[in-house]
């Protein structure tokens, strides 16, 4: 019989996907310093116990990677006294606008015609691909921040899953941590407890829900692609990260020596 480790992670009520990445393991045999990088969903409905949670972290920065649509949508993060909030949107508020109106208006003959034999999961390799190719001014500026004095830090967006994860995933290559730890992490976004709340109306079908599911899927074959990416255009993790995002082996030192035990 598997014995059942207690979780440590708080139980937010207001707040999805929550979580420390601290622990994960470099290739060098150092780890990530625990309550130092956080990641979750958005903040807009934090309770207020929620809120006193993360309040006692002593974060420096949220990073809040949602657009405008998305903070329209959602309301704006709880403000925490003393935390510094960045908003870098990672996504065009007009991308998706008209796909979503499709959605909402139910258009099963559309929705099949753009979703179903696999055209839903490759939707999001593209949108995978698209960020790791042009947003490297986004997530230099990250990295830079986190190297200078934005500790601790939590990064979220809607769902905390895609551009969280990826931002995330970016931070922890510069810190040399094994690929399959980063991976690993990518996917717990799949439990349960973590997922994104869909806001069904009407119009969301069992058939509509099935063919929306790669969308609100964590896949290694997304996260995957982004890694290609890095490899396709710029031949590496390190000339992406000193080309691409300005960091350079300096850089490198002191975000490890901010971030890492």
């Amino acid at each position: 019989m598997t014995q059942q480790v207690p979780s440590t992670e708080p139980e937010l009520a207001g707040v999805r996907n929550f979580r420390d990445v601290g622990g994960l393991p470099t290739v060098d045999g150092r780890r990530v310093r625990q309550g130092v990088l956080f990641r979750s969903g958005h903040l807009a409905h934090a309770t207020e116990q929620d809120a006193a949670f993360l309040g006692s972290l002593g974060l420096h920065t949220i990073f809040d990677f949602r657009n405008a649509a998305d903070q329209k949508l959602e309301g704006p993060d709880v403000e925490l006294t003393g935390v510094r909030n960045v908003n870098l949107p990672l996504s065009d508020p007009a991308d998706g606008a008209e796909f979503w109106k499709m959605v909402r208006d139910g258009d099963i003959e559309q929705l099949r015609e753009i979703l179903a034999d696999g055209k839903a999961a490759n939707r999001m390799i593209d949108s995978y691909r698209m960020i790791i190719k042009e947003r490297t001014a986004e997530h230099s500026q990250v990295l830079l921040a986190l190297a200078e004095d934005s500790v601790p830090a939590l990064m979220h967006c809607a769902a905390g899953k895609d551009r969280a994860g990826l931002s995330i995933a970016v931070t922890l290559l510069a810190l040399g941590v094994e690929r399959d730890a980063i991976l690993a992490d990518y996917l717990e976004s799949n439990a349960k407890h973590r997922r994104y709340k869909v806001k069904r109306n009407n119009s969301y079908t069992p058939e509509v829900m099935e063919l929306l599911s790669p969308l609100f899927d964590a896949r290694a074959e997304y996260l995957t692609a982004a890694f290609d990416t890095i490899e396709e255009t710029w031949g590496g993790v390190d000339p992406y990260l000193e080309q691409a995002l300005r960091v350079t082996p300096a850089v490198r030192e002191r975000l490890r020596d901010r971030l890492l035990d």
